[in-house]
């Protein structure tokens, strides 16, 4: 089987250091509250493996390592307590190991179940299942995110009616700022 060669050089354009990720600024334009940008987002997210360039999707924005075979790959850092509410990805895997403290991930329309992730402990979630992840430890927490399966994209996103009345109850416009990025609010329903 005929195998290819690649430079160091180029070789070096396919490395993450992880000293060197910035945070991806999903929220920064957002003018609401910390809280409330806390029920959508991750606190901090550092995107390591992005799609090909052409793709248009946020996570992948400013990864230093472009086309993985449609893996997107990204780093949540969260302090105690904090990670995304119930969601779900329409197309896409979304698989979560825990690199630093304790994770719960819970899963289905009303997040009824639950499981408690260690270091170095796996889960997958297939596409269509609401899931929400947090940070149950004392100190801050690291989840490797990986999303396979499809295009990554907010229109993939879909997270609960509950979730909705929730944002409105924090007011000025919050829930119409996330519905700006694409985001639905429909999971569970028929």
């Amino acid at each position: 089987m005929k195998t290819i060669s690649i430079s160091a050089q180029d070789m070096e354009q396919r490395v993450s250091r992880f000293a060197d990720l910035k945070p991806l600024p999903l929220a920064e334009s957002l003018d609401m509250s910390q809280e409330a940008k806390d029920v959508i987002y991750a606190r901090t997210i550092l995107s390591v493996i992005g799609l090909d360039e052409d793709a248009d999707t946020p996570v992948s924005k400013g990864a230093p390592i472009e086309g993985a075979g449609g893996l997107v790959m990204a780093y949540t850092v969260c302090p105690p307590g904090n990670g995304p509410s119930l969601h779900s990805h329409q197309q896409t895997y979304e698989t979560f190991t825990v690199i630093k403290g304790r994770f719960e991930i819970t899963w289905n329309d009303g997040g009824e179940n639950r499981i408690e992730l260690d270091p170095l402990d796996t889960i997958s979630v297939p596409p269509g299942v609401c899931r929400a992840f947090r940070n149950i430890s004392d100190e801050e927490g690291v989840l490797q995110v990986l999303i396979t399966g499809g295009v990554h994209d907010m229109g993939d996103i879909d997270f609960p009616a509950a979730i909705a009345d929730k944002l409105e109850t924090f007011g000025d416009g919050v829930l119409q700022q996330f519905e700006d990025r694409g985001f639905t609010f429909t999971a569970g329903q028929g």
